[in-house]
């Protein structure tokens, strides 16, 4: 981004990014509480944390997402049962749609795996070799984008991690790590509306699609 910060705690209108993507879990009833994984070097009184009534919990993370998603769990075993579900998203997120926090909540919550929003592509996509030159295009009808959350029951994502870390294999997502132990997340079908911010376009992207949600007050 080149702000000088990290993107999370960069601001969208009167609120920091963070704090818009905390509001989308803390106002949704369904969800019994969230836990904000922090940078070791993140003051977190210096955060503009909401209102939370209790249901909000801080816990230090760690190295790479995969460590800082385990501390998270760790701390979720000690107030959770095995088999409760737990979403992991992304805080650089700020514009998922609430009506795609719900589909997904309620497609997957009889699923035996659990699963993850995801965008199906609309460019034609291709693989390419080492040397950057095409090996092949990909059937775009079979590729899709991986978004968050990812829904998982706290003891198999757990163990899905703690397998793939042992093994030494890279984990970029918790869809990942879970299809390493074996399993196959299912997709739900999310909005493009719920982008990452990455670059620093994505700001002003991320602005409008708030003001489109109604969950940004336009300038006067």
């Amino acid at each position: 981004m080149g702000a000088g910060r990290p993107k999370q705690f960069l601001t969208l209108g009167s609120r920091s990014v963070l704090g818009h993507t905390l509001d989308i879990f803390l106002e949704h009833p369904g969800i019994r509480g969230v836990v904000l994984v922090l940078g070791r070097d993140v003051d977190p009184d210096a955060v503009d944390l909401p209102a939370t009534g209790g249901r909000l919990f801080r816990v230090a993370g760690g190295e790479e997402r995969a460590d800082s998603v385990r501390n998270g769990l760790d701390f979720l075993a000690q107030q959770a049962a095995p088999d409760d579900w737990v979403l992991v998203h992304d805080a650089a997120r700020p514009c998922l749609p609430t009506e795609d926090l719900e589909r997904l909540m309620q497609t997957l919550r009889e699923d035996p795996v659990g699963g993850l929003l995801a965008a199906p592509s609309t460019d034609t996509m291709k693989l390419v070799d080492a040397s950057g030159r095409v090996e092949r295009t990909l059937d775009r009808t079979r590729v899709w984008r991986a978004l968050t959350p990812q829904m998982f029951r706290l003891r198999a994502l757990r163990e899905a991690l703690d397998a793939a870390t042992a093994a030494g294999v890279a984990i970029t997502d918790e869809a990942s790590a879970m299809e390493f132990h074996g399993q196959r997340p299912r997709l739900v079908e999310g909005s493009p509306l719920n982008i990452k911010i990455t670059r620093p376009e994505d700001l002003e992207t991320a602005h409008l699609y708030l003001l489109k949600q109604n969950r940004l007050r336009s300038p006067t």
